[in-house]
């Protein structure tokens, strides 16, 4: 009976090893089982279509009025968002002033970004950047995924307030009051 068991088992790698050296099947592409069918692309057609609304320039941020961002406890740098400054458009993107300052400045300096979040890409994209008192606009401002960015904020930011799912929540209110409940609310 074992003999039996390894001709089968033979025959069955045979008939594998001769399938997959058949002709139409690219088995350098990883969904060679698939058909020879090419990965899927990165972007949707539906995204193709996809137009975003112009940036207004950098709204006024207040310090004061910062929600905190969670971030890990080995991260030296502190991130606020100002809520009078998150708007959330039509095309489905969350806009907002994010407020990076080290753990270690005791009172001066302070850096600002005007940003912006597409939730269903995960993408972020920065419009200008304030140091010294000043705005000073991105020259080509690009969508980047958050996992091609080298501070985690961003996504942490999308995480923890600005998207529900695919989509920025329905409000800044909303956003507001998912910033402060670190349990986030799946409603």
């Amino acid at each position: 009976m074992r003999r039996v068991e390894r001709a089968l088992i033979l025959v069955g790698l045979c008939a594998l090893v001769a399938a997959c050296s058949s002709k139409g099947y690219n088995t350098d592409n990883p969904d060679w089982a698939q058909g020879g069918m090419p990965l899927p692309p990165k972007v949707t057609s539906a995204d193709g279509e996809w137009k975003e609304s112009e940036a207004p320039p950098p709204p006024k941020f207040d310090v004061k009025r910062l929600e905190p961002i969670a971030m890990p406890p080995y991260m030296t740098l502190k991130f606020g968002v100002d809520p009078g400054t998150i708007t959330i458009t039509d095309d489905g993107i969350a806009r907002y002033v994010v407020v990076a300052s080290s753990t270690h400045n005791t009172g001066g300096a302070l850096t600002a970004y005007y940003e912006a979040v597409r939730c269903s890409t995960a993408e972020m994209k920065s419009y200008a950047r304030f140091t010294d008192g000043a705005w000073t606009e991105t020259q080509k401002p690009e969508w980047k995924s958050f996992r091609d960015l080298n501070s985690s904020y961003a996504r942490q930011l999308a995480i923890q307030g600005l998207c529900r799912g695919d989509a920025p929540r329905a409000s800044v209110k909303d956003i507001v009051q998912n910033l402060r409940d670190p349990a986030r609310k799946l409603q």
